[in-house]
């Protein structure tokens, strides 16, 4: 089992930053892959950003290309999401997910993701 834990979540104002952690506890030894998704309500859930387990490959939307940047830091078992320039449309619940049968790249179907956080509520004002 694995458990998945975001945090940085919270209030801003438009063009302000804010830095999502999503930590990893558990068969933290398997290689895994993780995305960042959100969802806004009313809307469907969106495919942030991803990242492979060495950390060499990513994915942007792009509505997030040049803003956000996610990163990993395996020794802690931990990732990333750095959000920069935030926008309105930015906010949404962010949660972060694992794929444990990816040892290489990444994949932007959130279905095959097999563990999931409880995510972490972001809001940007105006």
């Amino acid at each position: 089992q694995v458990q998945l834990v975001e945090s940085g979540g919270g209030l801003v104002q438009a063009g302000g930053s804010l830095r999502l952690s999503c930590a990893a506890s558990g068969r933290t030894f398997s290689r895994y892959a993780i995305g960042w998704f959100r969802q806004a309500p009313g809307k469907e859930r969106e495919t942030v950003a991803a990242i492979s387990w060495s950390g060499g490959s990513t994915y942007y939307a792009d509505s997030v290309k040049g803003r956000f940047t996610i990163s990993r830091d395996n020794a802690k078992n931990t990732v990333y999401l750095q959000m920069n320039s935030l926008k309105l449309e930015d906010t949404a619940v962010y949660y972060c997910a694992a794929d444990f049968g990816r040892t290489v790249g990444w994949t932007t179907f959130s279905y095959e993701y097999d563990y999931w956080g409880q995510g972490t509520q972001v809001t940007v004002s105006s």
